[in-house]
């Protein structure tokens, strides 16, 4: 079986973040053909266009990533209303080059109160050509739960919604 590279993304930057700790369950869960890298969006510069042609290590690492990627899997948590200062950040430098135009994306919501963000987050994605994947979108309710990585591998609700979107998403990309 071919093997799939998905980058995956956390918007938040808390060190116990539900949505960093469902991308890490989620990297857990992903059979063997399926190689899903956890990238950094936490040391990036703050976007500033006139810096678009420096050489910046971090983003140029983030573009390279998502250009070797067949998907990106995004995790952002709400803010006011709100997409997320960190993902916001991140797609900002990601907005002008030509790795993430077309690129499959999967989205995660950790929050059932979060659907002011999915939309914004989903509305910027595409509108920088990224292709949202809506069969693929997946909400857990993990607010106050407590969980971290194991709490979410051992709750089976869970490993099935996760194991049932990346699957959609996969099977998206490579039909």
């Amino acid at each position: 079986m071919e093997k799939i590279i998905l980058l995956a993304l956390s918007g938040s930057l808390r060190r116990c973040s539900y949505n960093t700790a469902t991308l890490e369950a989620l990297a857990e869960l992903a059979p063997e053909h399926i190689h899903i890298n956890i990238g950094d969006i936490g040391s990036l510069p703050l976007f500033n266009p006139d810096r678009e042609d420096e050489s910046i290590p971090e983003v140029s690492q983030l573009k390279a990533a998502v250009g070797e990627s067949s998907g990106l899997i995004i995790a952002s948590p709400e803010y006011a209303h709100g997409i997320s200062g960190p993902m916001k950040n991140a797609l900002d430098w990601l907005v002008s080059g030509e790795e993430f135009l077309y690129k499959p994306i999967m989205l995660i919501n950790t929050s059932p109160r979060a659907t002011h963000a999915q939309a914004a987050l989903t509305e910027v994605l595409t509108t920088m050509s990224g292709n949202v994947v809506e069969d693929a979108y997946v909400a857990l309710p993990l607010l106050s739960s407590g969980y971290d990585k194991s709490g979410i591998l051992n709750d089976l609700q869970c490993v099935d919604a996760l194991a049932t979107a990346l699957n959609r998403f996969v099977t998206y990309i490579n039909p």
